[in-house]
């Protein structure tokens, strides 16, 4: 199917149901090579990007990467990314495959800007392919073509070595289904050989879109250009973990005192998940209406039939009155109502993996 201007798999012959359950119980490889990929040198690397998201990138460890938020001066959410603080000299960023233009332009013009005052930051876009394996075996599978050992990597943290005999691959432990998984940035020539490696292993299947979404929201995460885009803010959002409490303190990122303003006073709308009784058919931008009042207070943003729960699944906005976990609502759809509760996210317990 199209995507952000690429044609990606939707699934493979084992089916969509089959491959997020087998993600689930054993290992799935995506090809996420789509997402950009970017590199920021310079030694005031980290002061560009914290000029642009919200995160305190100033306290990473070597290694240690982050989702962050790219927000605008209205405090919405521009991009979601993930910036990784790397064991050699510069930072590592993957943005959404949607935002991809939107975001080089938005970090070439302030690095042009800093630039122009003399500061020292350069950037340089990666031509690499991206490879996620994910799921409960991932360890097992990559551990037998690494000679670094996987137990001393946490979630979220990064290392640069060879994989399955392909040098110069960065190995960071994350993935967006909620379980156990790395994404593997590797040498666009060799993805092909690193792939055919990975998938020698019997626990390994190719898993496409289909599966990564249904996925993902049993994990509770946002789809960007579904769950959150430029309108909706971090507060809105439920994401203002992701705001370090210097930064909150500086209050020196894109859109901050609009954010801040909607923490202290509380924005009026939220976030929620939400849980439909049965498993049959799917979800997609449900009006909700909390019952039994009349009027519309929020809106579906994503939604499908969970296969590890055999419900109905899906996430939204609400007003904020109406956010609290447990409350019945009333989905509309075609012009047919049904129960719906807020549930708590994730929906499915998620499996990251953190060194002992």
């Amino acid at each position: 199917v199209p995507f952000a201007g690429w044609s990606l798999p939707l699934q493979y012959e084992q089916g969509h149901l089959q491959s997020h359950l087998h993600t689930r119980r054993h290992c799935s490889l995506f090809d996420v090579t789509h997402m950009l990929q970017t590199r920021v040198y310079g030694r005031d690397r980290v002061r560009f990007m914290e000029s642009l998201v919200v995160g305190d990138i100033a306290e990473l460890k070597p290694g240690q990467g982050t989702l962050t938020l790219l927000t605008n001066e209205k405090g919405g959410i521009t991009d979601d990314l993930i910036v990784t603080n790397t064991l050699e000299d510069h930072l590592y960023v993957v943005s959404n495959a949607g935002c991809a233009d939107k975001d080089l332009a938005i970090f070439r013009g302030r690095a042009q800007e800093l630039q122009a005052t003399g500061s020292d930051v350069h950037l340089e876009v990666s031509d690499n392919a991206l490879l996620a394996l994910q799921g409960p075996s991932m360890a097992r599978v990559l551990q037998a073509g690494l000679s670094d050992d996987l137990a001393k990597l946490s979630f979220m943290n990064s290392i640069n070595t060879t994989v399955f005999g392909v040098p110069g691959c960065r190995v960071t432990r994350c993935g967006y289904t909620g379980e156990d998984g790395v994404e593997i940035s590797v040498p666009a020539g060799r993805a092909v050989e690193l792939a055919e490696r990975l998938l020698d292993a019997p626990d390994v299947w190719l898993a496409g879109l289909a599966a990564r979404d249904s996925l993902r929201l049993e994990a509770g995460l946002c789809l960007y250009g579904n769950d959150i885009d430029e309108t909706v803010t971090p507060a809105e959002a439920g994401l203002m973990w992701t705001l370090g409490k210097r930064r909150r303190a500086a209050m020196d990122f894109p859109g901050a005192a609009v954010i801040m303003a909607q923490v202290k006073e509380k924005p009026r709308r939220k976030r929620v998940g939400l849980t439909c009784g049965h498993g049959r058919g799917g979800w997609c931008c449900w009006p909700l209406l909390t019952s039994p009042c009349p009027h519309v207070p929020g809106t579906v943003t994503s939604g499908c039939p969970s296969p590890s729960l055999g419900k109905n699944i899906a996430m939204g906005y609400v007003e904020m009155a109406h956010s609290r976990a447990g409350t019945e609502l009333t989905v509309e759809v075609r012009k047919k109502q049904h129960p719906a509760l807020i549930t708590k996210m994730p929906f499915v317990p998620t499996q990251y993996y953190l060194a002992k």
